[in-house]
């Protein structure tokens, strides 16, 4: 694979010019010759193996650092066996459903384990696990999540300029805004009282780059506010700029902030003015993360680093929900997608001329060539050695490159049609009368028009490297979001038509 070219260098190594080429040397030795077939197989049965060893097993002593990331290391297990299509038995499934119950704080949202204080990334992997092993009824875990002391502890996380600490006494960070609106859709709990100012907010984070950090600076008016209603008429108010993002454009911020905009547009009011985001930019910088031939077209996290297999699902798995706001795909009504006519050699071992924003077929051996372990589970790259977190990453961004997930017009409509009015867990009034039903309405089918494209599913390797599909916005199994959903909105989802073969 010496024909392949290298980044390109300056003439002035650095650690990081030096890092880069050895990288990339690395690589080249795992690009199979074009005669071998074996490289393009994901080893389903010995990630299989690795995630069965971490829940049976328990994990490394390598993971006690992470003892406050119990809920993380037990989601990247359960899901990792969703994805690629492992159900787990009832016995197993009961443990997993106690001891997630067991980080519930008293007090209203999960701990990172048993006895630790409420947080929010936490309270999503909980969540978000209980979706998966979860049921209705007692012991099964769904009816045994505290709601109302949720719905409080998050407004006690939520700032004047419309952000959330991540837990009590700490900082702002868009990651946790994510798994707070992602639970609050899962649960119910979305109002506009507790997204109040939290689209804004979200803006502010975008970059001059394009990608998003991890928040912005907050600047207050000199004066008092007196337009603000009691119990705070002292309150400054806070000005709309400057607001500079605390930080760099990063994958995984970015993937946390988009996702929640597009989570968030059913409450941005159409008579009031919208905040923006300049998504020619975002287009611009999620595409130039994704790296070139000699680096097998994975995905890197910032500008100048190195590829990374998680960035597959937090970088890969954008372009997704850039489509759902209109970027790209078909008709593109932003008007920012346009790449001309496809070569022969664009199109070379695929049915049809592929429309998507990224390079869908890259990312797969990137995956496939580069992120399998031998020994089972998958990794950062090599020679790294595979963890729970990177496995069920590349598994993810894996999925959204052979599935191609999209909100459907026709879906949501069925959704529409078959709602049934009934009380939110924060409305007294008659079910008529009920000032959220149209909101929760709005946002249930939302959340469940996603759906596969038919045609446009794509498997490296062959049919035997599918994966089951992913929901674009919670990074569970439409089945999954489908049930946890239906329960908590007290809604009956209609049946799906049967997918074609190789579909979701």
């Amino acid at each position: 694979m010496s024909h392949l070219s290298r980044s390109p260098t300056d003439g002035y190594p650095t650690e990081t010019s030096n890092l880069q080429a050895a990288t990339e040397s690395t690589l080249i030795d795992h690009i199979p010759d074009t005669d071998d077939t074996s490289a393009a197989t994901l080893q389903k049965n010995a990630h299989i193996q690795f995630l069965i060893r971490n829940l049976v097993q328990g994990f490394p002593s390598k993971y006690t650092s992470q003892d406050a990331s119990q809920p993380w290391l037990m989601f990247w297990t359960v899901q990792g066996f969703s994805v690629l299509g492992v159900a787990l038995d009832p016995t197993n499934k009961q443990k997993i459903i106690d001891t997630v119950m067991a980080w519930q704080h008293p007090d209203g949202g999960f701990g990172g384990g048993p006895g630790q204080a409420a947080h929010l990334l936490p309270t999503y992997a909980s969540v978000c696990t209980l979706a998966i092993v979860g049921r209705p009824g007692p012991g099964g875990g769904w009816d045994q999540i505290n709601r109302e002391k949720m719905y409080k502890y998050f407004m006690s996380l939520k700032q004047p300029d419309g952000s959330f600490l991540v837990t009590h006494h700490a900082e702002v960070d868009v990651r946790g805004i994510y798994c707070l609106i992602a639970v609050a859709y899962l649960l119910d709990l979305l109002t506009p009282e507790l997204v109040e100012g939290t689209p804004s907010f979200i803006a502010s984070c975008q970059t001059y780059e394009g990608g998003f950090s991890s928040a912005s600076q907050p600047y207050y008016s000199l004066s008092l506010n007196p337009t603000t209603p009691a119990p705070t008429p002292t309150q400054p108010s806070v000005l709309d700029s400057p607001r500079p993002p605390l930080g760099e454009a990063h994958g995984g911020y970015t993937f946390c902030s988009l996702a929640s905009w597009v989570m968030l547009q059913p409450l941005t009011p159409s008579s009031e003015p919208k905040p923006e985001i300049n998504y020619k930019r975002l287009l611009r910088w999620l595409s130039n993360m994704q790296g070139s031939e000699v680096e097998i077209g994975g995905f890197k996290g910032r500008t100048n680093k190195l590829v990374d297999g998680c960035y597959s699902w937090w970088v890969g798995g954008s372009f997704g929900l850039l489509e759902a706001v209109g970027v790209g795909g078909h008709g593109d009504p932003q008007g920012l997608h346009d790449d001309g006519p496809a070569s022969a050699q664009d199109t070379e071992n695929w049915d049809d001329v592929d429309d998507s924003l990224f390079n869908r077929k890259a990312l797969q051996e990137y995956i496939l060539y580069a992120g399998q372990h031998p020994a089972g589970g998958l990794r950062d790259k090599p020679p790294k050695t595979p963890d729970a977190y990177h496995t069920l990453y590349c598994l993810a961004g894996l999925s959204s490159a052979q599935h191609r997930v999209l909100p459907s017009p026709t879906r949501r409509n069925v959704l529409l049609d078959a709602w049934e009015s009934t009380r939110g867990m924060f409305v007294t009034l008659p079910r008529s009368r009920d000032p959220l039903d149209s909101l929760r309405k709005s946002v249930f089918a939302d959340a469940l028009s996603w759906s596969e494209e038919e045609g446009t599913s794509k498997f490296v390797g062959g049919n035997g490297n599918r994966l089951n599909g992913t929901h674009p916005l919670f990074n569970l199994t439409m089945t999954h979001t489908e049930a946890i959903m239906g329960h908590f909105y007290k809604q009956k989802v209609p049946t799906r038509k049967k997918a074609k073969a190789g579909s979701t």
